[in-house]
C-alpha cells in the first residue's frame, strides 16, 4: 500500500512562511511553523491524497487496514510510534525539554518523547540549543530555572544544512531563529516549556512554563554533541545512501538519487519516504505516483519493492 500524505499544520508564534514560499505548502495560516507530514497524533493527523483512502486520515487508513501495515517491530505498540515534521523557525523556539516514557506515562498517559533533527537550511550564524555546558546537580538546575539563568548553562551550537542531531528524551533543547529542521520523533506531544526570552501568546500573556516537571527530567550531563550523520555515504549506481542515525525507535537514512533508486518495504516495519529536495516519481504496488520537494509517502509494510526516480533528495525512516 502506497499512500501520498498531506500535513496538518500549526500556526505557533515563532513560525515562518517557508514551508509556503520553499515546498509550495498552502496551509491558510498567517504564519506556517509545522508541517506534521506523518502524523496518527490526535494534536494532527496527516490525511491521504490518493487511493481508495483519500480524503480519510492516515489512522483511519491503518485502522480499516489492520495493524498488520505498521510491522511486526511496532506489532506491540499500543499507538503509532512515529510522527515526522517540517519545523520552520523565523524565530527561536523555547527552550525546552521532553520526558522518557515511565515519566510521561506516569504524569501525561502518553509516550515521551526522543526525536531527531536533520538541518534543511539554516542562516549562515544559526545556532541551536543542544543540551548542556556542564554537569550540575539538582540544586543547581533548580535554581537555574527558577531565577531564568538557564541560558547560562545551556550548550549552544552552531549548525550547518546536513547536521543530524540526535536529542534523547530529557535533553535540554531548542532550535534557534532561521533554521529549516525535518524532525523525526516519537508520536508524542509532551513538551515542557522552561524558559521562553519573555514573549507573550496570542491572548498577551506569558506562555505557560513547566519549570517543575523540567526540573525532573532534564539529563544534568552534558550530552554528547552529535551533529552529524552516523554512518558515511556510499554510492551506489544511480543514486548515494547514508545513514543519518538509528535507535530502537527508528532509523533515519538520506538518499540522494541522480537516476534511480529501489528500496524494499519488508514485513518488519512501514517505511516513511519524505521528499526534501527535487522532483520524480514514486512506483509500488502497480500505482505510480509524481511527488515534489516536500511530499510525504507511507508504503506499509510488506508492500516489497519501491522504486524512485529523478533527481531527488529524500529521507527514509522505519521504526
Amino acid at each position: 500500500m502506497l499512500l501520498k500524505l498531506e500535513p496538518a499544520f500549526k500556526d505557533y508564534l515563532w513560525g515562518g512562511n517557508r514551508l509556503e514560499t520553499d515546498f509550495g505548502m498552502h496551509s491558510g495560516l498567517s504564519k506556517t511553523a509545522e508541517a506534521w507530514v506523518l502524523s496518527c497524533h490526535k494534536d494532527g493527523n496527516s490525511t491521504v491524497a490518493n487511493g481508495i483512502y483519500r480524503g480519510k486520515t492516515l489512522l483511519e487508513a491503518i485502522k480499516a487496514e489492520g495493524k498488520a501495515v505498521l510491522g511486526t517491530k511496532a506489532e506491540n505498540t499500543e499507538d503509532f510510534p512515529i510522527l515526522i515534521k517540517f519545523i520552520d523557525a523565523k524565530q527561536n523556539l523555547s527552550v525546552q525539554v521532553h520526558p522518557d516514557d515511565a515519566y510521561a506515562k506516569a504524569h501525561e498517559n502518553s509516550l515521551g518523547k526522543t526525536e531527531c533533527w536533520y538541518i534543511l537550511d539554516c542562516d549562515p550564524d544559526a545556532e541551536l540549543i543542544y543540551g548542556l555546558k556542564k554537569e550540575v546537580n539538582k540544586e543547581e538546575l533548580t535554581e537555574a530555572i527558577e531565577n531564568d539563568t538557564l541560558l547560562e548553562i545551556a550548550n549552544s551550537v552552531k549548525v550547518h544544512q546536513g547536521d543530524m542531531f540526535f536529542i534523547p528524551a530529557g535533553t535540554l533543547h531548542a532550535i534557534g531563529k532561521g533554521i529549516l529542521v525535518a524532525e523525526i520523533q516519537q508520536s508524542s506531544n509532551v513538551t515542557y516549556r522552561v524558559y521562553d526570552y519573555g514573549r507573550l501568546g496570542a491572548d498577551g500573556k506569558p506562555r505557560q512554563l513547566h519549570k517543575q516537571q523540567a526540573a525532573d527530567v532534564i539529563l544534568r550531563k552534558p550530552s554528547k554533541e552529535t551533529g552529524k550523520p552516523m554512518g558515511k555515504a556510499e554510492a551506489f549506481d544511480g543514486y548515494q545512501k547514508q545513514l543519518l542515525t538509528e535507535c530502537p525507535l527508528f532509523k533515519v537514512e538520506r538518499v540522494k538519487v541522480d537516476t534511480a533508486y529501489t528500496g524494499k518495504a519488508n514485513a518488519d516495519s512501514f517505511v516513511s519516504v519524505l521528499i526534501v529536495s527535487g522532483e520524480g516519481h514514486i512506483e509500488n504496488g502497480g500505482e505510480t505516483l509524481s511527488f515534489k520537494k516536500g511530499n510525504s509517502f507511507f508504503l506499509s509494510a510488506d508492500s516489497g519493492a519501491f522504486k524512485v526516480t529523478g533527481n531527488v533528495e529524500f529521507l527514509e525512516t522505519r521504526v
